[in-house]
């Protein structure tokens, strides 16, 4: 992917910011490279080194994920920096977005706090919407503000998502982190909060959270050694227990257990379908939905479960039903319109985009799919201003890659039809 300059706020001479400042950089940054941020650095009178030392006098903290060494513990060039400043020594420590606001690169400093739609999510982190929504729905990741059902997530759930997909590729079920995550924010004041704040690791197909008394088992509450750091490493096991380990079988043959409520049908069909066990993912929904028939949650969860198994017209007459029951489910109409356009519907597919739109104008799902729509109806024109309004909204993920390559595309199309003169 090409990297644009980065380009200060006023001209150097008048904006000598980190003048006699030597910096260094620790952690993932969220708004561009360790690269870029050196030379920015540079461009306005600091200097900087890789390492940090004694003659530091800031270390910037990046706040696209934690500042961690792959042992679960601070990077070495925050610990260091945390003991200099014990004995005296006068080092900053300064989160990224505040030293943006520093150089006065407001833009980029937004670009830090963007919020994303759990489909932006999924696509940026390869992890399921469904899957995502759940985390969303039991508590494990918090949306920083919601549009009707749509949940916005800022860079702290961002990393969060991050870390547990990470847990769940390191070997420990589905079912195990999210018991001892649900445990732990019982055992943990403020853990509540955000789950980001804490240091979360994989031994043995068990989570463990570090704090500053050592390891943490929270299912048990049990204190373990801490002498082996690396096996605490989230490392991907060929032997890694099936995710849906606590979800229930549904044979259509059997009769299903009386004794589970529309939450607990909704959640088993959560972690079935999220362990590729589809049609029993869409027998859990139905039953969520006997007890519960209104709930288009419930019918928008199903929609989803009977798209992957190759039913398109079941999953657009539920997004059909979720949207009847709820107006300004904006998800479930862009699902709808989604489907419709792959079964040929496609007045009706921008019909149901134009809806979304008409709710929250800024939904960058709804722009981007029907700036796609568009796009395969040869009507790039009219796509134009949907993918510059996706960009507006999120300038890093894989969508905006191709939002950015369709426009130049569409902009080269223009180019060449455009008439010339002798």
């Amino acid at each position: 992917m090409e990297t644009t300059p980065i380009k200060t706020a006023q001209p150097l001479e008048s904006s000598p910011a980190l003048q006699g400042e030597r910096l260094s950089f620790t952690g993932t940054l969220a708004s561009l490279t360790h690269r870029q941020a050196m030379d920015l650095a540079e461009q306005h009178g600091g200097a900087t080194t890789h390492s940090v030392s004694k003659q530091t006098s800031m270390l910037v903290v990046g706040e696209e994920g934690w500042p961690l060494e792959t042992d679960g513990k601070p990077s070495v060039k925050l610990q260091q920096v945390t003991e200099w400043r014990l004995q005296g020594l006068d080092i900053k420590v300064v989160p990224e977005s505040k030293w943006l606001h520093l150089l006065g690169l407001e833009e980029r400093r937004r670009d830090v706090h963007r919020l994303l739609t759990p489909a932006m999510l999924s696509q940026s982190l390869n992890v399921s919407v469904g899957l995502i929504r759940h985390w969303e729905r039991i508590g494990l990741i918090k949306p920083v503000k919601k549009v009707f059902r749509l949940p916005y997530f800022d860079f702290q759930e961002v990393a969060c998502v991050r870390r547990l997909s990470e847990l769940l590729q390191a070997g420990i079920s589905q079912h195990e982190l999210e018991s001892s995550l649900i445990r732990l924010q019982s055992m943990m004041p403020g853990t509540e909060h955000s789950l980001a704040q804490l240091t979360l690791l994989a031994r043995d197909h068990h989570v463990l959270i570090r704090d500053e008394a050592g390891l943490l088992e929270p299912i048990s509450g049990q204190r373990l050694f801490d002498f082996d750091p690396e096996s605490c490493e989230s490392q991907t096991h060929g032997d890694a227990p099936t995710r849906s380990a606590g979800a229930v079988s549904l044979p259509i043959a059997h009769f299903p257990p009386l004794d589970l409520s529309t939450t607990d049908w909704l959640e088993q069909g959560s972690h079935l379908l999220e362990d590729d066990r589809v049609t029993d993912a869409i027998e859990a929904f139905r039953w969520a939905l006997l007890s519960e028939p209104s709930n288009p949650e419930t019918h928008f969860h199903l929609a989803e479960a009977l798209y992957r198994s190759g039913n398109l017209a079941g999953a657009f007459e539920r997004f059909h039903v979720a949207v009847e029951l709820d107006p300004h489910f904006l998800e479930a109409w862009t699902q709808l319109g989604c489907v419709a356009a792959e079964l040929g519907q496609t007045q009706s597919a921008l019909d149901a985009f134009d809806i979304a739109l008409q709710s929250h104008a800024d939904y960058p799902d709804a722009h981007f799919h029907k700036a796609e729509l568009l796009n395969r109806l040869n009507r790039s024109a009219e796509a134009v201003p949907h993918w510059q309004a996706y960009l507006v909204q999120d300038q890093r993920g894989p969508w905006a890659d191709v939002a950015r390559q369709r426009l130049a595309a569409a902009a080269s199309r223009r180019d060449s039809n455009a008439p010339t003169t002798e």
